[in-house]
């Protein structure tokens, strides 16, 4: 599969590295190990706090700052426009940074109903030069055509939960259609139970790899970007690798028979919702 490439002409990695918890000398080390390991597509969040180690990571990678796309979100409570721009400067002073290059609205945040006055700031950010790309996150179709019908400007990226038992078809065919790249975070599932599915092991065997390689290689062959995150250098090289592993069409099948009508593990905690 061919690298996906936004809207706006910004072409990204078939696979990005997520950083949720990662945090202060151990998470900007660990983020620094990750891209001399290859990868390219860094993704944080204000609300992870980790922003600053993100940055420092960047920093003492050793890789040029052209070559690595430092992704961050905006935060539900700071839809206003004028918290907007201030968050989004904040970001970027966090990372210490001269900009970032791809910048998301973290959820709709719907009860709030000002996710048109986010988008708006995220547009006039990346007019100043502050980002590079801006795009969404956990946004529904309807949500997206409102960002279109008052602005017109379509988003680069849509983020969105995305595994084996949640694979988000309409989501990902709605984002297709208007030129959205769609990204998986939770790409391996939220509990363990998605790794010990009987499908997924037997597809691995049968590849002599592991069930989170298949289950990368399976995002990349529906042309989702996934944002494992591991801190462990052999599951790094491991996560990197999958996006080359070459499934069939029987295995895409099989895996696809695995979609659940809520997407949850069945050991999930209902109640138990990523902090947006």
């Amino acid at each position: 599969m061919p690298a996906p490439t936004t809207t706006g002409g910004l072409t990204l990695p078939r696979i990005g590295f997520g950083t949720a918890a990662l945090k202060g000398q151990h998470g900007a080390r660990t983020i620094a190990e990750a891209l001399r390991a290859g990868y390219r597509l860094i993704d944080s969040a204000f609300n992870y706090e980790n922003e600053g180690a993100v940055g420092a990571g960047v920093r003492s990678s050793g890789v040029p700052r052209d070559e690595v796309i430092v992704t961050s979100k905006l935060p539900g409570r700071h839809h206003a426009h004028d918290a907007a721009i201030a968050a989004i400067e904040e970001s970027v002073y966090r990372t210490g940074l001269d900009h970032l290059d791809l910048y998301l609205i973290h959820w709709p945040n719907p009860s709030q109903g000002r996710y048109v006055e986010a988008w708006e700031a995220l547009i006039e950010a990346r007019e100043r030069g502050l980002v590079r790309a801006i795009g969404v996150s956990n946004f529904l179709p309807e949500h997206v055509d409102r960002l279109v019908e008052a602005t017109g400007v379509v988003p680069a990226v849509n983020q969105v939960e995305l595994h084996p038992y949640f694979p988000q078809a309409d989501q990902r065919a709605d984002d297709a259609s208007r030129g959205i790249v769609t990204e998986a975070w939770s790409p391996l599932g939220r509990a363990s139970e998605v790794l010990q599915d009987p499908v997924l092991v037997r597809i691995a065997e049968g590849h002599g790899a592991s069930v989170p390689e298949v289950i990368l290689a399976w995002h990349a062959r529906l042309g989702v970007v996934p944002l494992p995150k591991a801190t462990a250098p052999e599951r790094q090289q491991q996560n990197l690798a999958a996006i080359d592993l070459e499934l069939t069409d029987a295995d895409v099948e099989a895996i696809a028979s695995l979609a659940r009508p809520d997407g949850r593990n069945n050991d999930q905690d209902p109640a138990v919702y990523e902090e947006f």
